[in-house]
């Protein structure tokens, strides 16, 4: 048989990692889906459900971060896999991204 032809690489072809961490390092955190980026910091998950599957749970009932951020911590305790350190993590992840979003605005009024 003779030599196949040469075909466009994939993206994904030289992808080594299946898990959102893996992904995130061998293609960017861009290329991640908002519940595989929301796995990462919810990791790990419990014995038959999988820190993505819980994430696409908590978006799929908020609808997303933002909807997320508007819910009082207690709310997150309603799903399983969650429990006070993994909400911790979510309240601190948001509290970050509330304190860039403030020095962003700050920084385009001092501009105006």
């Amino acid at each position: 048989m003779g030599k196949k032809p040469d075909q466009p690489k994939k993206e994904t072809d030289d992808v080594k990692w299946t898990h959102p961490g893996g992904k995130l390092i061998e293609m960017g955190a861009d290329k991640l889906s908002d519940a595989e980026l929301l796995s990462i910091i919810i990791a790990p998950g419990i014995k038959g459900i999988s820190a993505e599957k819980i994430a696409e749970n908590i978006l799929s009932k908020f609808g997303s971060y933002r909807g997320m951020a508007n819910q009082p911590l207690e709310r997150f305790l309603e799903f399983k896999g969650l429990g006070d350190v993994k909400i911790i993590r979510l309240a601190a992840v948001f509290e970050i991204a509330c304190r860039i979003v403030n020095d962003v605005l700050r920084d385009h009024e001092q501009e105006e």
